[in-house]
């Protein structure tokens, strides 16, 4: 084998990838077809339960310091699903272009021993029982073979090894023409998220914080204009102006396009030996800002499970957890983006009224506002299938529990979660649990039930009382028979 692990992109989805298999000791080579750093990007959104993704791998504060928090998304007619409900201490939308992101992400890859290459593009893919043989165009024009034992395609909507494998990615247009564009204003408007939608079209605002506004708008006069029509500022100004009064004072714009907006998905997320994530997987309109965010989740839930694979110490099917627990949260955020952008395009007078007094009606109930807030968008009501006899925590996003003190051990879960592997929580005062594949964390909380937390910070299992038996069980059961895990106090 040349590496252990192949991924194909170094996108967010791919960089987080490769930091997370790197520390766990897989060797990780990492081929993206670019040469430069792109300084303009589509995404800018980092919602909750990525930045807790994040606070578990250390960079949570690093990013945190390139954008703005938000506390909600103002909706037409000024109806504001508000996130500073949330159970969680990133409790907001982080607003910061999606480049302050990966510099994060590929500094921590290479800081680990991941290796990148870039100019090197994807031409042919063969896999066996045993690796897979990657053809690679490297940046002289010639071709070699690189072998490894698996490989993950984050390429991207138009991914090679997607098409390598025989994978179909059915779906269509949600809306063509929408113009994107990164813009100064001389005004700024009030609010920090907002979107409104006329008859004319729809227009949406974000800051990055550091001078520069995103523009995401359609008009709906224009019609469905090719990807590659010229966009003119007095295009977006003249609609913004349409959709929100006054264009701000809109100028130099360092970058000016137009985009459709599809909504696709694959049927499987993995292959034999391939595996494939992000934008890949599955693609939606940008309204709710869930596309990076999404990708970042899904390799999170798959690096330690093929880290695991590569050391020979992966439960049966566990790679294939994979796809069982991610394809429905594509499905599902598909499904949300898709009617939020659906909303957006209502032409009619009658059909906007209805919408504007729905969706107010329905975010002044706490629980539709918390609903949306945390299934739809933040990503911390995100649940994994598990058994029906299973405790009611099992499958959910574990919350940043203090823990006991002392001089060397972690103060929080996601602390102690920043060594990627398994943390074992028991209440205090119970005995010591000795297993050779594990030591054990304990909560610093006065009460609450024995919890196995997995690497990505989902419960594995949990369960009332500390149960030496069970908690073996459950180890055998995520960890293999020969694992080292837990994180010592």
């Amino acid at each position: 084998m040349d590496t252990d692990v192949i991924i194909v992109g170094a996108g967010p989805t791919g960089l987080l990838l490769a930091g997370d298999l790197a520390q766990a000791g897989v060797t990780t080579t990492v081929l993206e077809r670019r040469v430069d750093d792109l300084r303009i990007s589509r995404a800018f959104a980092v919602h909750a339960r990525t930045l807790e993704v994040l606070d578990m791998r250390g960079l949570a504060d690093q990013v945190i310091a390139t954008g703005n928090k938000v506390a909600g998304l103002t909706l037409w007619d000024d109806v504001t699903a508000a996130m500073t409900r949330l159970p969680s201490t990133h409790n907001y939308m982080l607003v910061t272009p999606q480049y302050n992101i990966e510099r994060a992400l590929r500094e921590r890859a290479l800081a680990h021993g991941a290796r990148l290459l870039t100019g090197h593009e994807m031409a042919g893919l063969r896999q066996d029982g045993q690796g897979v043989d990657l053809e690679v165009r490297e940046p002289d024009g010639q071709l070699r073979v690189y072998r490894s034992r698996y490989v993950v395609g984050a390429d991207g909507h138009h991914s090679s090894v997607r098409e390598a494998i025989g994978l179909p990615f059915p779906g269509g247009s949600v809306a063509r023409s929408v113009i994107l564009a990164d813009v100064r204003l001389a005004h700024a408007p009030q609010g920090v998220l907002t979107v409104n939608s006329v008859r004319e079209g729809f227009v949406f605002m974000a800051p990055f914080g550091d001078g520069w506004y995103r523009i995401i708008g359609r008009s709906n006069i224009n019609g469905d204009l090719p990807d590659d029509a010229p966009v003119d500022l007095e295009e977006l100004r003249w609609l913004t102006r349409k959709a929100r009064g006054t264009d701000f004072g809109m100028h130099d714009p360092r970058w000016l396009s137009r985009f459709h907006s599809e909504e696709r998905q694959a049927p499987r997320y993995r292959v034999g030996r391939v595996f494939i994530a992000g934008d890949a997987a599955h693609v939606h309109s940008p309204a709710g800002g869930q596309g990076m965010n999404t990708g970042l989740q899904d390799v999170a839930n798959l690096s330690w499970k093929l880290a695991a694979a590569v050391h020979g110490t992966a439960p049966a099917g566990l790679l294939d957890s994979y796809e069982r627990e991610r394809h429905p949260v594509g499905r599902q955020v598909l499904r949300t983006s898709g009617i939020l952008m659906r909303l957006a395009l209502l032409r009619s007078p009658i059909s906007r009224a209805i919408r504007n007094a729905a969706s107010a009606a329905a975010l002044r109930t706490r629980a539709v506002e918390r609903r949306v807030a945390l299934g739809a968008l933040s990503g911390i009501g995100i649940r994994y299938p598990a058994p029906s006899h299973a405790h009611h925590l099992t499958g959910r996003r574990a919350p940043d529990l203090p823990l006991a003190d002392g001089p060397q051990s972690p103060k929080r879960l996601f602390e102690a979660l920043r060594a990627g592997r398994f943390v074992l929580v028991v209440p205090p005062g119970t005995a010591r649990i000795s297993d050779p594949r594990a030591d054990v964390v304990t909560a610093r909380a006065a009460a609450g039930p024995t919890v196995l937390v997995r690497p990505d910070g989902y419960v594995a299992w949990a369960g009332q009382q500390p149960d030496r038996a069970a908690v073996r069980e459950a180890l055998d059961r995520w960890c293999g028979t020969a694992q080292t895990g837990l994180v010592t106090p």
